[in-house]
């Protein structure tokens, strides 16, 4: 009886802080869309705003947006046929990018169709490429599965996004535009710290996937927790045991060094790319335990002088405090998650996991400046990484360093310790 009410407790308790957590986005998304309607009218468009249909057509498409002249599109077969037009007008001009720089999964390359079968999922999954020879799944997300797969002769990763994904008929634009975004991103994207795109298919619902290297590493959650990299919901229902010793800190630290290089990369570029969901299970590993950023979907392109607007990008856990509260935000939300890993790589541990709070109650008080995780204890190795972890998530976004400074920062500290 004394556990019913424990669990009774514990759900009421997270009732409330979710409750506290959609009150104050609600007041942040009320204030935002008052300060919208005043720059509507301020320029003269608010009669747009109000005579809007509330977008229940499809989205309008010019004449030369019907049928996107690539070669994938040009296939004349009668499954082929029933596949619908793109409706997105990013992901058709995404998808005649791909055949014109060469890394598109084209229609010459089909022979026949063959039919893989997934026994663990208990479902089929057709492919019309004989190249692409699928195998075991080795990953799955929210939006898609992760198969190590054998393409052309090499041994490669195919993340193919449910059809699921795109079946909605208000979710399709959508899900196109959110494809596209994932796939221009990448695509553009060459370093050696920076996950390598090699082809992909751009054919919803049923063909939509990216072809990437395949990394025989874990991801860095795993090799710093071990096992599937945990998390603190699944860290408490732990039976009480030895956790196995974190690797030594000088590789922590030059696991570090390579996500801030690879960062400094994708902000350095112009447009600058600001991946939006930076986190210790978008780090790959190759088999040399060498970093690759990877999972581009949430990320968007930032010409300089501008601002994304947006309130539910990321993860809670390391999400910027100025998302959480649905403001203007740059690359520097970036900078912060990263600060909450690099002290993860520090300490060992999952980050807030002495709270005992949940990821909306975290939330509440890193939006309200109240809380950030908890330092490694203080000494001759750690003193100048907490400075530098304090630096990178301080509330205020511009005083935040730059990855340039953090990668100078780090090889200091890496030279030091080895």
């Amino acid at each position: 009886m004394a556990k019913v009410v424990a669990k009774l407790k514990e759900e009421v308790e997270k009732q409330r802080d979710l409750k506290e957590t959609y009150m104050a986005r609600l007041e942040s998304t009320q204030a935002y869309l008052r300060f919208c309607l005043e720059v509507a009218q301020v320029h003269d468009f608010l009669h747009l705003v109000s005579n809007s249909n509330g977008g229940d057509d499809e989205p309008h498409r010019d004449a030369g947006d019907q049928e996107p002249a690539t070669a994938a599109a040009a296939d004349d077969d009668d499954e082929d046929a029933a596949e619908a037009p793109p409706c997105d007008p990013y992901f058709a001009a995404t998808r005649d990018l791909a055949v014109q720089h060469g890394w598109s999964v084209a229609p010459d390359e089909v022979r026949s169709r063959e039919t893989f079968v997934h026994r663990s999922q208990q479902s089929l999954i057709s492919c019309p490429w004989t190249q692409i020879e699928l195998h075991e799944m080795i990953g799955r997300g929210s939006t898609a599965d992760v198969y190590r797969a054998t393409w052309r002769g090499l041994d490669v990763a195919v993340k193919w996004m449910r059809a699921e994904f795109f079946a909605a008929a208000d979710q399709r634009s959508r899900g196109e535009a959110f494809f596209a975004q994932e796939l221009d991103a990448l695509s553009r994207q060459r370093h050696p710290h920076v996950l390598r795109l090699m082809a992909a298919c751009l054919r919803p619902p049923a063909s939509c996937f990216l072809v990437t290297e395949l990394l025989t590493g874990a991801t860095l959650a795993q090799w710093l927790h071990g096992g599937d990299g945990g998390g603190r919901s699944r860290e408490r229902r732990r039976q009480p045991s030895s956790p196995p010793p974190p690797p030594p800190l000088v590789d922590r630290v030059s696991r570090a060094l390579e996500i801030a290089l690879a960062m400094r990369y994708l902000h350095e570029q112009t447009p600058a790319v600001v991946h939006r969901d930076l986190k210790p299970s978008n780090v790959l590993l190759d088999g040399d335990s060498r970093v690759r950023v990877a999972d581009f979907g949430h990320a968007r392109f930032l010409p300089d002088g501008t601002a994304a607007l947006t309130g539910e990008t990321g993860t809670y856990v390391y999400m910027a405090p100025e998302i959480i509260r649905c403001e203007p935000y740059t690359e520097k939300c970036d900078v912060y998650s990263f600060g909450i890993i690099l002290n993860e790589l520090v300490t060992g541990e999952h980050p807030y996991i002495d709270t005992g709070y949940g990821p909306s109650k975290i939330a509440l008080e890193v939006a309200d400046g109240k809380l950030r995780p908890k330092l490694a204890e203080r000494d001759v190795n750690s003193s100048v990484l907490n400075d530098l972890i304090c630096g990178t998530w301080d509330a205020e976004p511009s005083k935040r360093p730059s990855f340039a400074t953090i990668t100078s920062a780090l090889r200091k500290i890496k030279q030091q310790l080895m």
